[in-house]
């Protein structure tokens, strides 16, 4: 006889747990399935051990450049094992506080690859049986893996996804980035940073594609600076193993094809959604391009059937996928929450230096038919930018000319990831200029640039 619940998540990333939880608080009897770990990739494989990496090259730089800093650090080097034993045992701690989570909200947790057999009905195989669900809501928090390219799949060995740049068990000597997205940006700045000799191709004319074009021309000469060679409107027509490394045929903008080799490669161009074998197709759950179609509650056009998080198509973020997962379980559990707007969810680059966005980039704003006034403030007039020798970037502000609405923000420079949050905030609440403006800024911070930036779009700013 089949095990019954009110819903069963079939999924355990940022999307599922945190569905998980609230539907428990809400007093629902759930289950969670998930073939692998909990956490998902987001925990185990994605946002939290990249960043840990991330954080090793962020000191190791900054040990190499003591000395601008008054101080000395001789021989420095690192053992890459460690490093990346530090990474997995980051994303341990926190999959196993997650395990703790479910066990504090009484969510029964069942290991296995599940399949949505009817509405209302899930199937779950595990090693040496089939478990039977039923329930009155499902939701489908699958998530997505990384694309290949069609001409070369990922090896492990010098083709790398996101999964093996994480855990190398070789240092690359010269690595060849594929995307310049947030993924592909991140781990060049890793790999620069410890001192590997990096490439990035990318189809787009800038890199960083979605993001304000002067924070992607910006981003340009800062990497450039750092010493990554950008390619930037260039295709690739071939990538191989080639010896103890790979060969790439690289397609550059004036249409000549030059063959390079590399030590390794990461493909970083997108991801596919793991809609696949799950029982979607038989029950007619609409989809595009393999991503679930949804409404602003998570529903799917069959009753009783939801979907949440990379499942269901851009942004591709953790917290987008957590946020969907509770307004989608407040609904199932006959609330009236307000339905997602996907144009107040942040995004973040945690390269060196740090990119962060919310809303409208200006481009996007003018084609809109907005009149606007920007702000923009650098770095380099900020006290405690300068003061902690991070004395690069702006905060760049778009707001709406006639109504004071803050269309959209936009940052780059150290810690941008952790200011960003602030114009989120102003953005739920609607804020306009006037309010912002009024707002006292703690001094000496970084976010006295917000203000600046602010005050800069209206004529007003005082330090620059």
């Amino acid at each position: 006889m089949a095990d019954t619940y009110d819903l069963v998540i079939l999924g355990s990333g940022p999307g599922g747990y945190v569905a998980a939880i609230r539907a428990s608080q809400l007093g629902l009897k759930v289950a969670i399935v998930e073939r692998e770990r909990l956490g998902g990739i987001c925990l185990n494989w994605g946002c939290i051990p990249t960043k840990a990496l991330l954080r090793t090259s962020e000191i190791y730089h900054y040990m190499q450049n003591a000395e601008s800093y008054g101080l000395k650090a001789d021989n420095v080097g690192f053992d890459l094992a460690k490093v990346v034993d530090r990474s997995r045992k980051v994303a341990g701690q926190l999959n196993a506080g997650v395990k703790g989570l479910m066990k504090k909200n009484k969510v029964t947790v069942v290991e296995g690859v599940g399949t949505v057999t009817a509405k209302g009905k899930l199937s779950v195989k595990q090693a040496d049986k089939t478990v039977e669900f039923e329930a009155k809501n499902i939701i489908v928090a699958t998530g997505a893996r990384a694309r290949d390219l069609p001409f070369a799949k990922a090896d492990g060995k010098t083709i790398w996804t996101y999964r093996h740049a994480m855990v190398p068990t070789e240092m690359p000597t010269k690595l060849l980035v594929i995307g310049s997205g947030a993924i592909g940006v991140e781990f060049a700045s890793f790999y620069n940073d410890m001192g590997a000799d990096v490439t990035i191709v990318e189809m787009l004319p800038r890199i960083l594609p979605v993001e304000d074009e002067e924070v992607s021309a910006f981003m340009d000469k800062a990497l450039t600076k750092q010493g990554i060679k950008l390619l930037t409107g260039t295709g690739l027509e071939g990538l191989a193993p080639s010896g103890s490394g790979v060969t790439a045929k690289i397609k550059h903008k004036d249409g000549k094809v030059v063959e390079e080799t590399f030590s390794h490669a990461i493909v970083a161009i997108g991801i596919v959604p793991n809609t696949e074998n799950i029982g979607l197709e038989a029950l007619g759950v609409e989809t595009d391009r393999g991503h679930i179609k949804t409404d602003g509650y998570g529903r799917t056009n069959v009753d009783g059937i939801w979907a949440i998080g990379d499942v269901t198509g851009a942004p591709w973020l953790a917290h987008k996928a957590s946020h969907e997962g509770i307004i989608a379980v407040e609904k199932i559990a006959g609330g009236s929450p307000h339905q997602m707007d996907k144009a107040n969810i942040p995004g973040c680059t945690y390269s060196r230096p740090q990119v962060a966005s919310v809303g409208m980039t200006e481009a996007k704003a003018k084609e809109a038919g907005y009149e606007l006034k920007v702000g923009k403030f650098p770095f380099i007039g900020n006290g405690k930018a300068i003061a902690l020798g991070e004395a690069e970037g702006f905060v760049k502000t778009v707001f709406d000319a006639k109504t004071g609405e803050l269309l959209g923000a936009h940052m780059v420079g150290a810690e941008v990831t952790e200011l960003i949050q602030g114009y989120v905030v102003a953005r739920q609440l609607e804020t306009t200029e006037a309010e912002l403006m009024e707002t006292v800024f703690a001094h000496p911070t970084l976010s006295e640039m917000m203000h600046e930036s602010v005050l800069g779009a209206y004529g007003r700013s005082i330090h620059y």
